[in-house]
């Protein structure tokens, strides 16, 4: 079975050692690669402790022959845009748990207008993994409030609007938020 498990691991800046350490029960730097590499058998219990480690669905740790990969052309640096060293492709982003997605209308803050955001519903526990990103807060009546978290104590959000001039506010702990985790953006 071919697996996606190296390409996830670098997208996301993760060694073999911090995987294995991530995986429950933690495993060895060495196990992790030869599951890369398909030197060792990549069992479902595995595909599910490595997913969870890297806080992905396990589906995305597989390719499938009808899953598109679009090749890597280059790379971007200070310098500008260089060619590859070795051959690299990704797989397109696929919404993953417990996603939710908002379309912007109106330009506002660092958003243009057409732009769609993929964020990630967070529980009450896991609010403080927010600060300092941009998150979608529902209200009572179907409202919401969106804008940057900048902090949140005694069961309250202190929120920034994106917008130029405003004050921050402050709002009782929702049953959960949305963090921001994709901006797509057409030219």
């Amino acid at each position: 079975m071919l697996n996606r498990i190296r390409s996830v691991r670098l997208a996301k800046g993760l060694t073999l050692e911090q995987v294995a350490v991530r995986c429950t029960p933690p495993t060895t730097a060495q196990t992790i690669g030869r599951l890369e590499t398909g030197t060792r058998t990549l069992s479902l219990d595995w595909l599910n402790r490595i997913a969870d480690a890297l806080a992905i669905d396990s589906a995305q740790l597989l390719t499938l022959p009808d899953q598109p990969e679009l090749p890597v052309a280059a790379t971007l640096d200070h310098r500008g845009a260089h060619a590859l060293t070795k051959v690299q492709s990704i797989v397109p982003p696929v919404a993953e748990g417990d996603m939710v997605a908002m379309t912007v209308s109106v330009s506002t803050g660092d958003y243009r207008a057409d732009d769609v955001l993929w964020l990630n519903r967070v529980m009450a526990a896991d609010f403080h993994s927010a600060i300092n990103r941009d998150v979608l807060i529902p209200r009572p009546a179907g409202r919401f409030v969106f804008g940057r978290l900048i902090g949140r104590d005694l069961g309250q959000l202190h929120v920034l609007p994106l917008g130029a001039g405003q004050k921050q506010q402050v709002f009782k702990d929702p049953d959960w938020i949305g963090v921001v985790r994709r901006l797509v953006r057409e030219f």
